[in-house]
């Protein structure tokens, strides 16, 4: 025991290094979680003394973290609100129209929204839009969705928002005493970036492969819609009105058809006038259904008795049994329909969507059915042996009266912050507290949308980067960098910073090699007497803007499973891509920084 002591006091620079290579290692070859990898290296170091108990709690001091999870629940309050969803219906609206137009006006919003919210629900939303623009364009779906992809990564390099990682970095680089970063001090550098990688792009087009996806890929991987079907009551202030007139269609409900005495339209609709008693034959995500049905216009769905209303009661989702003896019969005639008061609100089917409306269709094994009623049916509903995990519902309605609370509370932390008025954290902290507040979203949905993940890999890369500082790793690293870099010419160092931090990010997580490399890049620019500020940023970008693989950024990933990407794919365009955006910031943080 005394021999380990004394050799971590002699040689405890150097075993700091050894645990940061171990990691390294895990890291590549992806055996563990980055988290878990992360985690264990902070314990590892705690274990040998390198890290004593008050300095590994003292990193739940960094507000980087915290304003990351604060951004995570503003984000989920503008999903929650349908603001996200009503911006998307407004790109298709355009698209259908226009659709080659629409492509540019994607690329713009999508930069824009990226700057601001967290990229990854981004490009989640855009995914299936993308596939709808391939075919109203006639553009193979692979030559869209990589692109839309990078700007979506370009847009979160333009603010200090726009990623997690820049957070990060930025609340490090205060920790370590440098002036804090505003919200918009990186913007010049990252809008070169961004510039240079959409005239790439569209240079380097010729390379982004052309061939359909597979099957799985086809609907983009997480679109889950209902056929469902909304009566006109007989008192409704709807009749009389065209269809064109209601505000509701669009990307999330889709109008199939018109059922009005016993007989069904498909062509024509939106010039029809709306009866008592019409049934519109709709297609609509989860979402959508609900806020339908809180909004309360329509009587959704079926039921064997016509009182039964929808809206009363909760909903839940059930799947149909293999073993249903109703497979194959009406889905009207499915008998809890007759024994409770319930109604079917929605019924989902993979693959396609059934029809030729809600009553007359056919039941499946594996039909997924939105069901609204008591909890006293919701009882009997799960003790019915043919149907599977029978549970509440998990989509929600949007909350679209409160969409302009949300909009508030975002545009309140970029302007406060912008503004030097109060810091990003705080801001982003008290726009938590309205949200919740005035229930733009409720508490656990809020909690829900953080990736914890994300977080406590945070946590544990900052006890990592405090202990190799503490046990002398991170001087001792310094002192074998500093003399190869004396003789190069300052500006090389931001090109060194920045492609080194870009391809240890297309190996490792982009926010773990952030926390790492953040006091090693200060340490180096104090040891040379150069300002830490544009290798900072060089850092920050560099360490975003990963294009050459799949597991270069969170969004690379959705893309390539959604458009059945090769990995060669993204290493073609990617690598050029890599470089060209790369020199562009670098030049611009040279010339101008």
């Amino acid at each position: 025991m005394h021999f380990i002591t004394a050799l971590l006091g002699v040689y405890r620079a150097e075993i700091g290094l050894a645990v940061l290579a171990a990691m390294f290692i895990a890291f590549v070859r992806e055996r563990y979680s980055p988290t878990v990898i992360a985690v264990v290296g902070a314990c590892t170091f705690a274990l040998l003394g390198m890290l004593d108990e008050k300095a590994m709690f003292s990193v739940f001091s960094n507000s980087a973290p915290l304003t990351v999870g604060a951004m995570f629940i503003l984000s989920g309050a503008l999903i929650r609100t349908g603001v996200i969803s009503r911006v998307a219906d407004l790109i298709m609206t355009r698209a259908e129209r226009r659709p080659r137009l629409a492509l540019a006006e994607v690329a713009i919003g999508t930069i824009i929204l990226s700057a601001f919210l967290n990229n990854t629900p981004v490009v989640v939303l855009l995914i299936p839009i993308m596939f709808k623009l391939a075919q109203a364009t006639g553009f193979p779906i692979k030559k869209l969705l990589m692109p839309m992809n990078t700007v979506a990564v370009l847009g979160g390099c333009l603010t200090l928002v726009g990623t997690s990682t820049n957070l990060i970095v930025a609340g490090i680089a205060a920790d370590q005493g440098m002036a804090p970063f505003g919200i918009f001090d990186i913007t010049l550098y990252g809008l070169a970036g961004t510039i240079a990688g959409i005239v790439a792009l569209l240079c380097l087009s010729f390379l982004l492969p052309s061939d359909a996806p597979s099957i799985a890929g086809e609907n983009g991987g997480n679109v889950q819609d209902y056929l469902t079907e909304l009566v006109v009551p007989q008192d409704s202030d709807l009749i009389g009105r065209d269809i064109a007139s209601l505000s509701m269609f669009g990307r999330s409900v889709k109008l199939q058809g018109i059922k009005r005495s016993g007989d069904i339209r498909r062509r024509d609709l939106m010039e029809e006038e709306l009866h008592a008693g019409d049934r519109l034959i709709v297609r609509a995500d989860g979402a959508a259904i609900m806020t339908l049905r809180e909004a309360g216009d329509f009587e959704l769905g079926i039921a064997a008795d016509s009182r039964t209303s929808g809206q009363e009661g909760s909903v839940v989702e059930a799947m149909v049994s293999p073993s249903h003896p109703s497979i194959g019969e009406r889905l009207m005639d499915i008998p809890f329909l007759h024994a409770l008061r319930v109604r079917i609100i929605g019924i989902h089917r993979a693959r396609h969507l059934p029809g030729p409306d809600l009553p007359d269709t056919r039941v499946r094994g594996a039909d997924r059915l939105l069901i609204a009623g008591s909890d006293d049916a919701m009882r009997s509903l799960r003790d019915n042996p043919h149907l599977i995990g029978v549970d509440v519902s998990r989509v929600r309605a949007f909350r679209r009266k409160k969409a302009w609370i949300a909009i508030v509370a975002m545009a309140g932390v970029v302007l406060l912050s912008a503004l030097n008025i109060i810091g990003i954290g705080l801001a982003a902290v008290i726009a938590v507290g309205l949200i919740l507040v005035t229930r733009c979203i409720d508490p656990e949905e809020a909690w829900g949308a953080v990736d914890g993940d994300v977080l406590v890999l945070i946590f544990a890369m900052l006890a990592v980067g405090l202990a190799l500082e503490q046990a002398g790793s991170v001087a001792l690293m310094v002192g074998w960098i500093t003399p190869l870099l004396q003789s190069a010419p300052a500006w090389s160092l931001v090109f060194l910073i920045y492609f080194f931090a870009l391809i240890l990010s297309e190996l490792l997580s982009n926010n773990a090699v952030a926390a790492l490399l953040t006091p090693i890049t200060i340490a180096i620019a104090q040891q040379l007497g150069v300002d830490p500020r544009p290798l900072i940023i060089a850092l920050m970008i560099g360490a975003s803007a990963c294009f050459a693989t799949p597991i270069g950024y969170q969004t690379n990933a959705l893309v390539y499973a959604a458009g059945d990407y090769r990995f060669a794919d993204f290493v073609r365009i990617g690598v050029p891509i890599n470089i060209v955006v790369g020199v562009a910031v670098c030049s611009a943080l040279v010339l101008l920084g």
